[in-house]
């Protein structure tokens, strides 16, 4: 993959929409994995993050680790060869078309974000893979990504394909019911589909010590003016699985999803506070 360039405004095209005075959960995120396509702003709210949860970057490291993980599996075992990639922000390392791309060359893979920067750089960079796609539109709309010409062009939507939701959900708040949404996926899922799914969470009653501290992290990234990141308990994630199966070993912290090896160090607190999981529709 080529290197990202410096200034994220040098392969902007004028039709974007670029403030940048107002940080971007794209470009934050972004920041927290130490890449280069973002702005002051996004790097003053990452470092007011980490003034609560100073190895937050690992946390994004960690769920970079289950994204590649999940795919693996899911291409190299299962024989999946469709992706659709929602909320996939800006193209960094180990994106879903380079693992999926790795094991199978023919696999497709359509990422999804609702900001124009994102797919500006990641149609820049992927002007050369005929079977990898950006398409913007907004996650929480299920009917037009499902019906959207680019989306359908690229992808067989009535054969079994994956869902990816990482790190995305924690991004819509309770008014704009993401149970409702993944259940509009899920319905138009053909049989045979799978879907991956990380969230932010919530211990609640589980952990209390690790729930205060999910609460002090949410406080914080409202506070820093991202508007978004909803810590959600056990149950409410589980319901973001409506009509799946959940694979073993079922909904858990994510470097305890299939780990590469034996852990070389206790989680940082931070780490704790994020669930994934790899769900069928039957």
């Amino acid at each position: 993959m080529q290197d990202q360039p410096q200034n994220p405004a040098q392969t902007i095209p004028p039709s974007a929409k670029l403030d940048p005075t107002r940080p971007t959960v794209a470009r934050v995120y972004d920041a927290s994995l130490g890449g280069k396509d973002n702005y002051e702003v996004d790097r003053q709210v990452f470092e007011l993050v980490k003034q609560v949860a100073p190895h937050q970057g690992d946390v994004s490291w960690m769920n970079r680790r289950f994204l590649v993980r999940a795919v693996r599996y899911l291409t190299e075992i299962v024989g999946m060869d469709q992706f659709l990639d929602l909320g996939s922000g800006l193209p960094t390392v180990q994106n879903t078309h380079e693992v999926a791309q790795f094991s199978n060359p023919d696999a497709r893979v359509v990422y999804v974000d609702n900001d124009p920067i994102c797919n500006a750089h990641g149609r820049a960079l992927l002007e050369e893979n005929e079977n990898t796609r950006f398409v913007e539109a907004d996650l929480t709309k299920p009917q037009d990504v499902l019906t959207h010409p680019e989306i359908t062009r690229h992808l067989e939507l009535d054969r079994p394909l994956v869902l990816m939701q990482i790190g995305t959900l924690h991004h819509v708040s309770d008014e704009e019911d993401p149970v409702a949404v993944m259940r509009a996926y899920v319905d138009a899922l053909p049989s045979g589909s799978y879907v991956a799914m990380t969230h932010f969470w919530d211990p609640a009653a589980e952990n209390p010590e690790w729930s205060r501290h999910a609460h002090e992290l949410e406080r914080k990234l409202h506070e820093a003016g991202l508007g978004s990141g909803f810590w959600r308990e056990r149950a409410q994630i589980e319901k973001l699985f409506v009509g799946l199966e959940l694979l073993e070993p079922g909904l858990v912290r994510l470097d305890d999803w299939w780990p590469a090896g034996p852990r070389t160090r206790e989680p940082w607190p931070e780490e704790n506070l994020m669930l994934g999981g790899v769900a069928v529709k039957r």
